[in-house]
């Protein structure tokens, strides 16, 4: 009974592949006879005529954008542009070209008379000197910004222009607090020809002379606050000496009474009213 029920099986089966074989073949065959008679049973498209060309038009100049600095408003760009070369620049004009070198050597030379070497701190210090040389330098900005920048903005003058009318309030300054020894020095240095007056100098030779004029001026100030606290210190030490405490530092013993002493003639009072008295 087992041979006889897998008999059928076995013939059968060779017959459901042969079957499926062709009905794959036919499947096939079909989809080729579509993709085939797609395109050729298209209907034609009519052509479409030719578009007849346009006479040429005059290219229109576009005002929207104005990124010329030599006349009109200045764009946005530029004046982005102008801003970050100004912020760039600024340290050195900041140290150079205002009264912030005589200021912070003068309050670095003070700290020294006292005998302090961290107190006040040099951040103090440096911001003590920066807001005093806006208060020194603020109507020579106030002048610049009204005759150059303002009407550089408003479009009235290009920037050669601006910066021409600019830069006398400045060199007006330079030269005011500039010695004559150091201009004549520079200028002799520089090769040019001496100029006939002070006003004709250029600012490349007036700049070194005016920081060289600065440093002269903050070191004699330095001398004159140094001497009192020098003589205290000599005073101390030999008092020390005499009572024979000579292991006794006598920067120790005399820092104390540096400190009174400027409390009270109100040191800080007198520099910064001789610094700012000294641009009036």
């Amino acid at each position: 009974m087992t041979t006889a029920t897998c008999a059928p099986a076995r013939t059968t089966s060779p017959a459901l592949r042969r079957t499926a074989v062709l009905l794959l073949v036919l499947l096939a065959c079909a989809v080729v006879a579509v993709l085939l008679a797609g395109p050729a049973s298209a209907a034609p498209t009519t052509p479409t005529a030719p578009a007849a060309p346009t006479a040429p038009v005059a290219p229109v100049v576009d005002g929207g954008v104005d990124i010329s600095v030599g006349g009109g408003s200045p764009s946005s760009s530029v004046t982005l542009i102008l801003a970050i070369t100004v912020l760039s620049v600024a340290p050195s004009v900041l140290l150079l070209c205002t009264s912030f070198t005589k200021i912070a050597v003068v309050l670095s030379l003070t700290r020294n008379a006292l005998g302090l070497q961290s107190s006040p701190p040099n951040s103090v210090l440096t911001g003590i000197a920066l807001f005093l040389t806006l208060f020194v330098m603020g109507p020579v900005f106030s002048n610049i910004n009204e005759i150059a920048v303002q009407p550089y903005l408003d479009g009235e003058m290009s920037i050669s222009q601006a910066y021409d009318t600019g830069v006398v309030p400045l060199k007006e300054f330079l030269l005011h607090n500039t010695r004559d020894d150091e201009l004549e020095l520079m200028v002799g240095l520089s090769g040019e020809e001496k100029p006939e007056a002070r006003e004709d100098v250029s600012m490349t030779t007036l700049i070194p002379a005016f920081v060289l004029s600065e440093l002269k001026s903050a070191f004699i100030i330095g001398l004159v606050i140094f001497i009192p606290f020098l003589v205290l210190d000599m005073l101390v030490s030999s008092a020390l000496m005499a009572m024979g405490m000579m292991m006794v530092p006598p920067s120790i013993v005399s820092l104390p009474f540096k400190l009174l002493l400027f409390v009270i003639v109100d040191g800080w009072a007198l520099i910064t009213t001789s610094l700012v008295g000294s641009y009036t």
